[in-house]
């Protein structure tokens, strides 16, 4: 499938891909439909990379609006916020790979037509870009991971401003699925769980910080799964370590 990105982004995309092996997608249930929102854990930058170099499915993304204000903005969310408080790098090497990586990743996020988020009033804008991209039936995916404390395996929180989303897209009467989605780095593979829909968490009279709790821990569960060959090797030495000597 296509993606609707602009031809000059497609064309630097396949020099990406010459430095990230493609990761394999395991689907629990049906692929998810177009029109989707999508979670998924961060690992830094590479689970976003790994989706819009591989993910067959038209989406975009959501992202912090320091990424879509300008290489000075980005240089600073870089060095500060991203290389030091979430991956806890040194000043010296956070400052120098910003600095360095600034202008790749200002050409990155300008080709994936990145939404951007705001913690303050302009997050109409967000919601207002977010509806308008669903309604178009491409899907978004979200990384809604708490990492302040940097990013870990065993996912720690969800912030629930993804909820706000799907509130006010669903006030109408609509509906929208959603999928949750894990990318087991060691493995270099994402696994997509099944489908859940807004409707029946409102259903079940659910604040947003319990939808954000409960989708967290699937989300932690996909992280832990393992393929039937995977299983199947640990089977003989779990009947090694219940052996007897006597």
């Amino acid at each position: 499938m296509k993606k609707n990105r602009k031809k000059w982004f497609r064309i630097f995309k396949c020099f990406l891909r010459l430095f990230n092996k493609r990761p394999e997608f395991v689907f629990l249930e049906e692929k998810p439909e177009q029109g989707s929102i999508i979670l998924s854990n961060h690992v830094g930058t590479t689970a976003p990379l790994k989706y819009e170099l591989y993910f067959d499915h038209q989406f975009r993304f959501w992202g912090a609006h320091e990424m879509n204000d300008g290489m000075k903005s980005m240089y600073k969310y870089l060095s500060t916020t991203f290389y030091q408080e979430k991956k806890h790098w040194k000043p010296f090497p956070a400052k120098l790979i910003g600095f360095l990586g600034t202008p790749i990743t200002t050409v990155i996020y300008k080709g994936i037509r990145l939404i951007s988020t705001y913690r303050d009033t302009r997050l109409r804008k967000t919601l207002k870009e977010s509806i308008e991209t669903l309604n178009n039936n491409e899907s978004i995916i979200i990384f809604p991971e708490d990492s302040s404390t940097g990013y870990h395996d065993e996912l720690v929180g969800f912030h629930p401003g993804f909820v706000l989303l799907l509130n006010q897209y669903c006030k109408d009467g609509k509906d929208v699925p959603i999928y949750v989605s894990y990318y087991q780095k060691k493995q270099n593979r994402y696994v997509l769980g099944k489908k859940y829909m807004y409707s029946d968490f409102v259903k079940q009279n659910m604040t947003k910080e319990e939808i954000a709790e409960f989708l967290k821990n699937e989300c932690n569960k996909l992280g832990k799964w393992k393929s039937e060959e995977e299983l199947a090797e640990e089977l003989p030495q779990e009947k090694t370590d219940k052996v007897v000597i006597k």
